[in-house]
């Protein structure tokens, strides 16, 4: 899976969100949710399109107004994430990753061993 830009993941946090939406649903989001100002709508429409042509996303047409809805789960795309992540910084080492949260305290050692206790079970 390819990853995403920071704009197309940003766009495309918003579309898992919604579930179904149209870019008018997306700027009012931005709007709305975020608080920020509403950006062109030609900027949201393009990031849309090119996730369509990613694959990423999908659309019905009613008449020239288009929904569009996840064609790639969250879960899906997060474990490619992470999965990259592990592979370009960590050297494929899920524990070279978790040595790193905990030297870097973005993990306790109490949370780690809750998280080996629930993995007994």
């Amino acid at each position: 899976m390819t990853q995403l830009t920071k704009a197309e993941e940003r766009i495309m946090q918003i579309i898992w969100r919604l579930e179904r939406c149209t870019v008018s649903d997306i700027l009012k989001f931005i709007e709305a949710e975020q608080g920020e100002e509403k950006p062109p709508h030609s900027s949201i429409s393009s990031i849309v399109r090119i996730l369509e042509d990613r694959g990423f996303v999908s659309h019905k047409a009613y008449g020239r107004t288009y929904e569009y809805f996840p064609a790639v789960t969250r879960e899906a795309y997060t474990k490619s994430t992470l999965s990259r992540l592990v592979t370009d910084y960590f050297g494929g080492s899920m524990s070279n990753l978790v040595s790193f949260l905990v030297k870097e305290e973005k993990i306790d050692k109490d949370e780690l061993s809750d998280m080996i206790e629930q993995m007994k079970d």
